[in-house]
């Protein structure tokens, strides 16, 4: 990695392209009323200028305006400068080499200073940095939390949110380029709640994988009207959403379009193909957005919620509800604690603490391949039914070979400061667990791989598991294992949870999990489910005509009789 793409990767700077510039500016133009003689547009984070000099460049003599930028890095405030002097007269914008941030957090009292007064722009376009605080070295992440009241792994892009909305007049308008992330998460839950209580929001629109960008993070516009009071309660908004469709179903009507961009402009949702032969399912309809801040913002259509709302008539509980959906466990140190060779290592620790450990890799559709899966080194054991740890010492071999680590180990302060031996896992979950039959899923996968697994092995941190402990338990496991790997489910799970990545791959987190609805298990269908997965799970070829067999019957347990 080169000194530039550090200066990135740590800044979160990724620059505007001018299309997807012009695109939003044309958006916030046909937002404003025009009731004003003159507006004030602020970009805080301009970099190259590509935003400002985009709007500049559209308003021409439709009105008065001056523009304000901040940029902290000298060769990117230049060229912004440089952009907006061929298009515009010097004296109508003025570009300052400070950090936003900082000068929004120099009054104790005020989050802006006198030379940086509350509610003076009357649009705001933005593309703010993509950078989780904990990169910006501890001293500037506290001050900006405290300063902020937030909490958790909130992205740099909060901050700036929070401080673009002080500095925005009333009845102004925000158009903003953000990660996705914040749609549909739970650390995005309180990123949904702010916007809601200062927004009149207009349109949302979820850019997806269309690589409209070089950026690591999937972008999503967001576009909204600040309120003149937080009590007003938002309307649903407009919503785009598009993504690429690598598996498009080929009874539906397929539009040749040339660019992403021509797509955006469409009204009617379906499949649209580029010249570069690029499938995207494109969905345009109204964003519902729960008041319960916890809630995530749903992007459906009508015909979707009539589908949706007749898989809830029919669903028995939530997996939630009966289940907790588990993280698998987490080292902190897995060079130390993970080993492909441990054969090759000259201090082989005792097999007591040497566990089969299912990973990513091991999981197919319906079971796990564990017969040549990695060891990990599991410090814990069950007591009582509560996890206790090994006192290594009486372990000799262990004991030598986390010694020759033991400084890197304890150098994971958290697991000191929770009162925990410097040898331990930072997230072992209970061992007494594990015996239990359990479904074992990867984090991020294409398609559903929920895997049923009665091995005994340990869960990697890159999976989530759940567990059955008693004979009832393991039939609903199967029941829902069955729904889960379900074309139905993989609908349901775009539509309701919205969370895919590029290449089609999806998170199967545990917030969202533990949101699959269930049928009735004891109708015929489902106990007929059942029975398919039981036979899916014990073979390894031909599952094509038991998997048909399951999907016709995983509709009909939800009330879908064509």
């Amino acid at each position: 990695m080169n000194t530039q793409e550090v200066t990135v990767k740590n800044s979160g700077a990724t620059f505007t392209p001018p299309a997807l510039a012009n695109y939003l500016s044309d958006k916030i133009l046909k937002s404003i009323d025009f009731a004003s003689e003159k507006y004030t547009v602020l970009d805080p984070a301009c970099g190259d200028g590509a935003l400002l000099s985009s709007i500049a460049g559209k308003i021409e003599n439709s009105f008065d305006f001056e523009l304000k930028g901040y940029e902290t890095n000298i060769d990117y405030l230049i060229e912004a400068r440089n952009s907006l002097s061929a298009i515009i007269e010097n004296n109508r914008f003025k570009i300052e080499l400070q950090d936003f941030l900082e000068i929004a957090m120099q009054s104790d009292n005020d989050l802006f200073s006198e030379n940086f007064s509350q509610e003076y722009a009357d649009i705001v376009i933005a593309n703010p940095p993509y950078v989780r605080t904990q990169i910006l070295g501890a001293e500037k992440s506290q001050q900006i939390a405290k300063q902020y009241n937030l909490k958790g792994k909130i992205d740099l892009y909060f901050p700036f949110l929070i401080g673009m909305t002080n500095a925005l007049k009333k009845g102004g308008i925000l158009g903003v380029i953000t990660s996705n992330r914040y749609l549909t998460t739970k650390s995005g839950a309180e990123i949904r709640n702010f916007l809601i209580e200062n927004y009149d929001i207009i349109e949302v629109i979820d850019l997806g994988d269309t690589k409209l960008f070089d950026a690591a993070v999937l972008p999503a516009i967001f576009m909204g009207r600040k309120k003149a009071g937080k009590k007003q309660l938002s309307a649903p908004c407009h919503f785009i959403k598009i993504y690429e469709e690598f598996n498009p179903d080929k009874t539906c009507p397929v539009t040749k379009i040339n660019d992403v961009y021509d797509i955006l402009s469409k009204e009617n949702s379906g499949l649209y193909a580029t010249e570069d032969n690029r499938v995207f399912n494109y969905n345009v309809g109204l964003l519902k957005h729960s008041h319960i801040k916890t809630d995530i913002w749903q992007m459906t259509n009508d015909i979707e919620n009539q589908w949706i709302e007749q898989i809830r008539k029919n669903t028995a509980f939530y997996i939630g509800d009966k289940f907790k959906v588990r993280v698998g466990i987490k080292s902190c140190a897995d060079n130390v604690f993970l080993n492909e060779n441990w054969d090759k290592e000259p201090i082989l620790p005792e097999d007591t603490l040497l566990k089969p450990l299912i990973s990513r890799e091991n999981i197919q559709r319906w079971s796990c391949e564990t017969a040549n899966c990695l060891k990990v080194l599991y410090p814990h054991y069950s007591q009582n039914g509560k996890r206790a740890v090994y006192e290594i010492s009486e372990y000799p071999k262990a004991e030598q070979y986390l010694n020759i680590h033991k400084k890197q180990l304890e150098a994971r302060e958290y697991v000191i400061q929770a009162g925990r031996n410097w040898y331990e896992m930072w997230v072992p979950q209970n061992p007494a667990y594990w015996k239990f039959p359990k479904l074992v899923f990867p984090d991020i996968s294409i398609e559903a791989q929920f895997s049923y697994d009665e091995s005994g092995s340990i869960v990697n941190g890159n999976c989530y598991w759940i567990v059955a402990q008693t004979g009832q338990e393991k039939e609903l496991l199967l029941l829902i294992q069955g729904i889960a790997n379900s074309k139905l489910m993989a609908q349901y799970h775009d539509l309701c949870f919205n969370n895919k990545l590029y290449s089609g791959r999806r998170r199967y987190l545990s917030q969202y999990i533990e949101k699959y609805p269930v049928p009735d298990p004891t109708s015929p269908y489902s106990l007929e489910i059942i029975e398919i997965v039981k036979k899916l799970n014990a073979q390894k070829n031909n599952l094509q005509s038991l998997e048909e067999e399951l999907n016709i019957n995983v509709l009909n347990a939800f009330g879908f009789k064509d």
